[in-house]
């Protein structure tokens, strides 16, 4: 038996020899009722400059595992300036303890300095991974198509990236 595979086998013991979660643990979180804050800092790239982007968000939890959701973000440091606002559904499938896949959909509006405001919808996936009690980092990608887009102002109407996020629960 090599490394890897003795390593892949004391692992699923690990998780295997815990006390079983209950409901509650596992929902913990993203359990009905629960409101998460997300943080959002990094930089972007459109109109061929890199910008600074800073964002906040706000999620209510529905039901286990169900949100909705309203962030705001702002691209500055280049022109224009950009400021999105962002409605979105996710679902986190909080079966699995410390490692939660999520699923999500978002519509966007951009308000864009010096040129028309531009609508976009688009779709998420990715996994929160356990940061402490009750906060988690996001990994994932989304991907976005700009509606009613004109490829004579804009280079591309479709996107995918990469997102990371810092999510607080209480």
């Amino acid at each position: 038996m090599n490394k890897l595979t003795a390593l892949a086998f004391a692992a699923v013991a690990a998780f295997a020899s815990g006390p079983p979660a209950t409901a509650a643990e596992v929902a913990g979180a993203f359990s009905k009722g629960r409101t998460n804050l997300v943080a959002t800092a990094g930089t972007g790239y459109g109109f061929n400059e890199t910008y600074l982007v800073l964002g906040l968000g706000v999620s209510y939890y529905l039901i286990d595992g169900l949100n909705v959701g309203l962030s705001v973000e702002s691209w500055t440091g280049s022109d224009p300036t950009l400021y999105k606002v962002t409605p979105s559904v996710q679902y986190v499938f909080q079966q699995i303890p410390r490692l939660n896949p999520y699923i999500g959909a978002f519509y966007r509006r951009t308000y864009i300095d010096g040129l028309p405001d531009i609508n976009s919808a688009g779709g998420r996936a990715g996994v929160y991974l356990s940061a402490g009690r009750n906060a988690y980092v996001g990994l994932g990608a989304v991907y976005e198509s700009y509606l009613d887009c004109k490829k004579t102002i804009y280079s591309s109407c479709n996107e995918t990236y990469p997102e990371v996020s810092f999510v607080i629960s209480f």
